[in-house]
């Protein structure tokens, strides 16, 4: 339930108690039954308790969020972080993915097929990224494999990854 909501809700609940006390109060100087005075401040009492417990949610959440909110920066502060020391290695791995594919002289766009191949994208994305049918992408990625002398797009991301993760 939103904010808004509660507030909303809370001011009702509010307004009917304030109702049911003057009620009460102009029914008890009338004589009006006491059973009829008590089903009246039964009543109330449940607006009460509504009211009060509508609060409490409201502070409960507010300071969930307060403290969902503060480990979300520590965690975005961690990853900023954690890219800022990795960021070397990064631009090294990449130079150096750079240099093997001019070694198998991939032309620009063979290589651009390849970088999107890395990343784990489909025929299909690709191609939709560089407005080409899927038929030329499928072409250009044979076109890699051929040069690179590797079977397919699992063989290319070994060959790149495979030494990234040595057994511990």
């Amino acid at each position: 339930m939103k904010i808004e909501e509660r507030i909303f809700i809370i001011l009702i609940l509010t307004v009917i108690i304030i109702l049911i006390m003057v009620d009460l109060t102009a029914d008890f100087n009338e004589g009006t039954a006491l059973w009829h005075l008590f089903i009246e401040g039964v009543v109330g009492l449940f607006a009460m308790f509504g009211v009060l417990l509508l609060v409490y949610k409201s502070l409960k959440s507010m300071s969930s969020l307060k403290q969902e909110k503060y480990k979300v920066k520590l965690l975005q502060a961690e990853s900023n972080k954690w890219r800022q020391q990795l960021q070397k290695h990064i631009h090294g791995l990449s130079d150096s993915i750079h240099q093997q594919m001019d070694y198998w002289r991939l032309t620009p766009s063979e290589k651009e097929i390849a970088f999107m191949l890395l990343k784990g994208l489909s025929i299909k994305e690709i191609a939709e990224i560089r407005n080409t049918s899927e038929k030329t992408t499928r072409t250009q990625c044979a076109s890699v494999y051929e040069k690179s002398e590797l079977a397919g797009r699992s063989e290319l991301s070994a060959f790149f990854l495979e030494d990234l993760f040595s057994p511990s």
